[in-house]
C-alpha cells in the first residue's frame, strides 16, 4: 500500500537531486508513488539516485543538464514531459564578500538560483494550469531575508526566488498551480561538510535548537507542500531553521 500522501499518477521533477537535500526529496516523493525525473549534471551519480530509488520500490529516471545554459534548461523541461510536480532546488553558493565576487560568479548564481527556476516554471506551469492542476516547490535559503556580511550574491539570487514564489503563486493560482517555498536554515549535507572542513555541527549553534537541520527534515516540508495537506497554501515560503535566536525575544 502506498503511503499517505498518494502521489501515484505523478510526475515529479527534481532539480539538483544528485546530493543533499535534492537525492532525499526525490526518493521521499518515489517513496510515495510519484514518478520521479532526477536531474543534475554528473550522468554516474544520477543513474545512483535512480537505482536507489527503483530499488525501493519506486519509478525514476535521470535527465542531465548544465543550468547555467538556457537552452539546456529548456531541453530539460520537453525532456521531462507533462510534469505535475517540480521541484525547483539545485542551486550554487560561494560566501565571498562583494570584492571578492567576481562577474562571473554573480552570473552563475543568478543563471542557477534564479534563472533556470524561471525558466523552467515558464516552461512547464502554464500546461499544468492548463490541466487544471499542478505544485511548485522552490528551495530558497535563510540567506535570502539575513544580512551577513558574505554571500551576497547567493542571498540576492534566492531573495529573488522568494518573490518569484509568491508572484507565481498570484500568477498561476487561479488556474490550480500552487507554489510555494522552503527556506531551510543551516542543513547537514556533503556540500557543507566539505565548506566547514566536516564541522557543520558549528552552524547549529546560531539556532535555538543548537543544531543543523536533516535532509530528510526539509524533504518533509517539501512533502507537505506538494500534498493535498497544504491545499490552502499558496505563495507562502515555509520558514525551516530551528528558530533563529535573534528573531526571539529574550
Amino acid at each position: 500500500m502506498t503511503p499517505d500522501p498518494d502521489l501515484r499518477g505523478q510526475t515529479a521533477l527534481v532539480t539538483g537531486a544528485t546530493a543533499g537535500i535534492g537525492r532525499v526529496v526525490a526518493r521521499q516523493l518515489a517513496d510515495h508513488g510519484a514518478d520521479v525525473v532526477v536531474h543534475g549534471r554528473d550522468t554516474a551519480r544520477g543513474d545512483e539516485v535512480v537505482a536507489e530509488i527503483r530499488q525501493r520500490g519506486g519509478s525514476a529516471r535521470f535527465l542531465a543538464a548544465d543550468l547555467t545554459d538556457p537552452a539546456e534548461v529548456l531541453e530539460l523541461a520537453a525532456a521531462a514531459g507533462d510534469v505535475d510536480v517540480l521541484v525547483n532546488n539545485a542551486g550554487v553558493y560561494t560566501f565571498t564578500g562583494t570584492a571578492d565576487t567576481t562577474a562571473a560568479d554573480f552570473d552563475r548564481h543568478v543563471a542557477v538560483n534564479t534563472r533556470a527556476p524561471f525558466l523552467l516554471v515558464g516552461a512547464l506551469a502554464p500546461a499544468m494550469a492548463a490541466r487544471g492542476h499542478g505544485v511548485v516547490v522552490n528551495i530558497t535559503s535563510t540567506a535570502a531575508t539575513s544580512a551577513a556580511p558574505i554571500g551576497t550574491a547567493y542571498g540576492a539570487s534566492k531573495a529573488a526566488v522568494e518573490l518569484l514564489t509568491r508572484s507565481w503563486a498570484t500568477e498561476f493560482g487561479g488556474r490550480g498551480v500552487r507554489v510555494n517555498g522552503v527556506s531551510p536554515g543551516p542543513v547537514r549535507t556533503d556540500g557543507t561538510e566539505q565548506m566547514l572542513g566536516g564541522n557543520a555541527d558549528v552552524l547549529g549553534q546560531a539556532n535555538v535548537r543548537g543544531r543543523v537541520g536533516e535532509p530528510e527534515e526539509i524533504a518533509d516540508v517539501v512533502l507537505f507542500l506538494v500534498s493535498q495537506r497544504s491545499s490552502y497554501l499558496n505563495g507562502s515560503v515555509v520558514l525551516a531553521n530551528g528558530g533563529e535566536r535573534s528573531a526571539l525575544p529574550g
